[in-house]
């Protein structure tokens, strides 16, 4: 199981979450700010969340359109 690692830009309100250590990926916009990162077979390695801050101070919140299931590394 691959760790997953947090980056983020302060001064352009970028979120990036890879899964495992960056790696070389196709991008592909969902929209919403969204943008996924996939390797060469397809496997999500990676997203970005644009305007991340603005958005996680909003009342309302905001939802991503990636499914993942966790569990507790040893």
């Amino acid at each position: 199981m691959e760790k997953m690692m947090f980056f983020y830009d302060e001064e352009g309100d970028v979120l990036d979450i890879s899964i495992g250590k960056p790696k070389k990926a196709l991008s592909e916009e969902l929209g919403n700010d969204i943008v996924i990162r996939k390797d060469e077979q397809g496997n999500i390695v990676g997203f970005t969340i644009l305007n991340f801050e603005k958005r996680a101070e909003s009342d309302k919140g905001f939802k991503v359109p990636i499914g993942a299931e966790f569990e507790l590394s040893k």
